[in-house]
């Protein structure tokens, strides 16, 4: 695991919106479009991959995010050891997957960081530095996009209601608090 420092040192609170990192959290990136991959992925996570563009499927310990036809991103529902980015489900699915051509499983946890957006007003806030309607999308629970917010590529993960997750890349992370910090206290 990175040796790294977190961009939200503690949860932030706003009227009508709370800010929080989830630490930390297995992410796979998941790649394949036979029928023998999502089988061995639906077998293995007990989880059917969406295939409807925007949308999300979730057990109770994963939850997928489809990010194109044939990509998706694998989320733990629970946070694991900090210490430790050995996972038991990683090398289950790399041998399942990528050592028999199915497709690709690679780890990103270290790459993203998760960010929880909750409270009335979340959409109020991502309207603001983004171009994507979020008309339909704050109405769909489990709904996904790939968007930019305040410039910055986001996952947006629409998990329940008056919550979403942000997705974005570490590098990239004190960038988004910073804007999120500003944009938030002018609600």
């Amino acid at each position: 695991m990175l040796n790294y420092t977190s961009p939200i040192k503690e949860v932030k609170k706003y009227s009508g919106l709370t800010v929080s990192e989830i630490s930390p959290l297995m992410k796979l990136n998941l790649r394949g479009k036979s029928r023998d991959f999502l089988t061995t992925i639906g077998q293995n996570i007990n989880i059917i991959l969406p295939l409807e563009a925007n949308t999300s499927a979730s057990s109770e310990n994963y939850t997928a995010i489809w990010l194109s036809p044939d990509e998706w991103m694998l989320v733990s529902n629970r946070t694991v050891n900090k210490e430790n980015n050995d996972y038991e489900i990683e090398k289950l699915l790399f041998n399942k997957i990528s050592k028999t051509n199915l497709g690709s499983v690679t780890d990103v946890t270290d790459q993203l960081v998760m960010i929880n957006l909750s409270g009335e007003k979340i959409f109020d806030l991502l309207s603001t530095g983004s171009p994507f309607n979020f008309n339909d999308f704050r109405f769909k629970k489990g709904s996904s996009t790939q968007t930019l917010l305040a410039q910055i590529d986001v996952i947006i993960h629409h998990n329940q209601i008056n919550s979403v997750n942000l997705f974005v890349r570490r590098s990239f992370s004190e960038h988004l608090m910073s804007w999120i910090n500003d944009s938030a206290s002018r609600l």
